[in-house]
């Protein structure tokens, strides 16, 4: 059994928390809590496997009783929070703090949300609790980037000619701080466009892209329609969409647009790396970093028809192991590596 404690000021978040991940019966809510003070002793009495936290609460708040979880006890938390500018900063806040994902506030308003998310939710206290044991991994993961660019590693540039000049990410569950740690690494210089399929909702991916760009040393937006693929830019799709890009004659442009619909996905890895393919072929590279399910597969295997290479993130640095997964499984990885090591990795791949 999967042991959750449900932290939650709001009775009603309580309850259909706990309703949504009861009907799993791999999955026992051990207790309930009211504020982030209560949420420490439920954690400390009951040692569950994951935890769900509210941000807003009273006496404690969520980020508070985070980092006292992550650096008294560390294990899977997932984030309850509000889809809006300030629950956005909030949240990515969270998850440099070490949460591992988080669901959305709004489901209180409407029952039909509520159905639409329980799958999701249930879906992501499953894959993480099997993460509880490898946390301090994961925390390294995690750290701050103003703790880690002390440390750095000076990035090589390899000899050779450049023959790949886009990098196409794909990337989900605990994505955030990893996506932060290896932009933060990459030099100034580096002589290729950076595109990424995060997958988060529309409120969220303009105060990411924003982040981004305040800690590393590319210039990096929430894409839109007309802009450029240029070396040294990063362009992170808008949630509720896709991000394609257009060959012209003498440029690249980026496209946001909203088909394909039916995919499960909005950003979806798979539409954005096989645009690349389409596009670039050979001169493009496909890197899957942590998350559920196996968005990026298909396009992965697009891009390799193509003469692309794909990098993928080890088991062991992942918070979720699914999506690098689906393309190591299936031969498509040229290379598997720790987060730690992908920043050189990628710039390798530039280069033959």
């Amino acid at each position: 059994m999967i042991k959750v404690v449900v932290v939650d000021d709001s009775a009603f978040m309580r309850k259909a928390i706990s309703t949504m991940l009861k009907k799993d019966p791999q999955i026992e809510v051990v207790a309930v809590a009211r504020d982030g003070e209560e949420g420490l002793e439920m954690v400390r009495k009951y040692d569950p496997d994951v935890v769900t936290m509210d941000i807003e609460m009273p006496k404690m708040d969520g980020l508070t009783a985070l980092k006292h979880i992550m650096m008294e006890m560390p294990r899977p938390v997932i984030m309850v929070s509000s889809l809006t500018t300030e629950g956005a900063e909030a949240t990515l806040k969270a998850m440099e703090y070490g949460a591992v994902d988080f669901i959305p506030k709004q489901l209180s308003m409407v029952s039909l949300e509520i159905v639409k998310i329980e799958h999701e939710l249930r879906a992501k206290v499953k894959s993480v609790a099997k993460r509880k044991n490898k946390l301090k991994v994961i925390r390294r993961v995690k750290k701050k980037v103003s703790d880690t660019t002390k440390k750095q590693k000076k990035i090589a540039t390899p000899k050779g000619s450049l023959i790949r000049d886009i990098v196409a990410i794909g990337v989900s569950t605990g994505g955030p701080p990893v996506v932060q740690k290896v932009l933060s690494e990459l030099p100034a210089d580096f002589p290729a466009c950076i595109l990424i399929a995060q997958h988060m909702p529309k409120a969220f991916t303009g105060p990411f892209a924003k982040r981004l760009n305040e800690s590393c040393k590319l210039k990096v937006k929430e894409a839109e329609n007309g802009d450029v693929v240029k070396p040294g830019h990063v362009f992170v799709a808008p949630g509720g969409q896709h991000m394609k890009i257009d060959q012209k004659v003498s440029r690249i442009d980026v496209l946001v647009d909203s088909e394909p619909r039916h995919v499960l996905y909005k950003p979806s890895a798979d539409v954005l790396i096989a645009s690349v393919a389409t596009g670039v072929g050979k001169r493009g590279l496909g890197v899957i970093l942590t998350g559920m399910g196996n968005d990026g597969f298909l396009g992965i295997k697009e891009l390799k028809k193509k003469g692309g290479k794909a990098i993928a993130q080890s088991e062991e640095s992942c918070v979720v192991y699914g999506m690098p997964k689906a393309i190591v499984e299936g031969n498509l990885a040229d290379a598997v590596v720790d987060v730690e090591e992908m920043p050189q990795t990628i710039i390798s791949f530039l280069y033959e």
